[in-house]
């Protein structure tokens, strides 16, 4: 597991495209090594942006002013520099694709690295196992 959460302003979903997004971000998690392994299992890496129709951005007199808030949620045991190289990558990622619309309008970026106990989550996944046997038989 990796979960990657995008909420977004509606403003937002005609200037980029939120999939090129989500893509690069899951790519950006699974090219995260630590040991020269994979921190997080491509099987469980999810990436899902959710537009935001109602909001309220600083002052709302600008309606050109947009935010993209991006929560990460991972098992715990991970190293601090682990999510702290995770977190910056991740950033980076998103700066990049609003680069352009930064430079122009009132745009708030944000990103938050949660972890849970294991003891608190319910999993059904086959992902690992078909991946597994695709790489097997490369």
């Amino acid at each position: 597991m990796p979960h990657l959460t995008l909420e977004y302003s509606a403003n937002l979903a005609g200037f980029r495209d939120m999939s090129e997004l989500c893509g690069r971000l899951a790519e950006c998690l699974a090219s995260v090594r630590e040991d020269d392994k994979p921190v997080y299992p491509v099987g469980g890496i999810r990436v899902r942006a959710i537009r935001c129709e109602v909001y309220s951005i600083a002052d709302g007199e600008s309606v050109t002013d947009a935010f993209l808030h991006a929560e990460l949620k991972i098992g715990a045991g991970r190293s601090e520099a682990v999510k702290k190289r995770t977190g910056d990558a991740l950033f980076e990622v998103i700066k990049a694709h609003f680069s352009e619309h930064f430079s122009k309008d009132g745009l708030a970026l944000s990103l938050e690295i949660s972890e849970f106990s294991e003891a608190g989550t319910w999993k059904h996944n086959n992902l690992h196992a078909r991946l597994k046997a695709k790489h097997a038989q490369e």
